[in-house]
């Protein structure tokens, strides 16, 4: 009796959150090969771009993501910006850090709990949500919301951050530290998360740049790839950081590139508050945008995040196109998954942080 069969999982599935089909041809426990289908929930996003006023497209990019909702709005708002020739103030250059790095903390902190769920840890997934809750008190300290800050506007941002809230900011960054760099010892010495990650899912560097991958699951494979650093907008060009890589190109690696970045936005946050200039935070009434073209590029919390816009003079783009981090990672799964176990599937999907609301927008 042959043990090779087809394992379908999706699009539908208790175990998997969002609506991915995978199709595994599997021999025994383990795979040989994958399709990856998507495509179950496209929801029109560019199209309605195109009936929207720029303005009102501000919001719509943001609710492209949760966890990366500020990033889709600011990348936003820079290409409409270069499209406009448009240089926003310095104050507001340095709270668009402040408030990416926040939800690069809060979107880290989620990734590092849901793999330690999906390997039986949940002692580290409860952990990391509960400092993550303080996270998400800071950002809604500051914007009123928890998920959406709905902070950027083309010209410059809406709130700006007083000294009394700088200094919270400050303090509750600061206390992450210790904790964070306990769930570091812990994922470096624990033996269970070190059976289940350390040469699972291995994407070798050469493979991850014949796919093109960005973001986290780039650098785990040894790329020094970041936007910030390579490309720099708002006011990264000003702030002192490092490029965080690892070389296990495994679960183990793209985890810990998160759990090093963790502390790494600290850094850039609290920088940020010191550095931050008085002045005003935006242009007043939003700039008419002439006719033209531009892209924008920024370090989302998941990758390279791209916008690309054509104009027409009018209050409504003729075009507005967006390239999520997600989309070029997805198809590196394939060489993750062969040769891996059944049982190690949701621990490798969940090391790339997946969004398939950004993928399917």
């Amino acid at each position: 009796m042959s043990n090779n069969f087809v394992l379908p999982i999706g699009p539908i599935h208790p175990a998997l959150d969002e609506p991915l089909h995978f199709r595994f041809q599997v021999e025994g426990e383990t795979i040989k090969d994958v399709e990856i289908l998507s495509g179950h929930a496209h929801r029109g996003m560019e199209r309605i771009a195109m009936k929207n006023t720029i303005a009102q497209n501000v919001t719509l990019c943001e609710r492209t993501c949760g966890l990366c909702s500020n990033t889709h709005s600011m990348t936003y708002c820079m290409v409409m910006e270069k499209a406009g020739d448009i240089v926003i103030p310095e104050r507001a250059q340095y709270i668009r850090v402040v408030a990416d790095e926040l939800k690069r903390l809060a979107s880290h902190a989620f990734a590092v709990a849901i793999l330690s769920h999906l390997i039986g840890f949940d002692t580290v997934f409860l952990h990391a949500f509960q400092e993550r809750e303080k996270l998400m008190d800071l950002i809604e300290a500051y914007s009123g919301n928890r998920m959406d800050m709905s902070i950027n506007i083309v010209g410059g941002v809406k709130r700006d951050i007083s000294d009394e809230l700088a200094k919270e900011i400050d303090k509750t960054l600061e206390e992450f530290r210790p904790v964070w760099d306990n769930i570091g010892k812990i994922y470096e010495t624990d033996a269970s998360i070190i059976c289940r990650t350390k040469g699972v899912g291995v994407i070798s560097k050469e493979t991850a740049i014949e796919y093109g991958i960005v973001g986290p699951p780039a650098r785990g494979s040894g790329i020094a790839q970041d936007v910030r650093k390579q490309q720099p907008y708002a006011a990264y060009d000003r702030l002192n950081f490092n490029v965080i890589t690892e070389d296990g190109c495994d679960v183990y690696a793209r985890t810990w590139v998160r759990i090093r970045e963790f502390i790494e936005s600290i850094n850039l946050t609290q920088q940020a508050l010191r550095e931050m200039p008085k002045g005003p935070i935006n242009l007043g009434l939003v700039p008419k945008i002439p006719a033209g073209q531009a892209v924008a590029r920024s370090e989302a919390p998941r990758g390279e995040l791209f916008y690309y816009t054509r104009t027409n003079g009018t209050e409504y783009p003729t075009m507005l196109k967006w390239r999520v981090p997600s989309l070029v990672n997805i198809p590196s799964w394939v060489p993750a998954l062969k040769g891996a176990q059944v049982a190690d599937i949701p621990a490798i999907i969940a090391s790339h942080d997946p969004c398939i609301s950004c993928t399917e927008r």
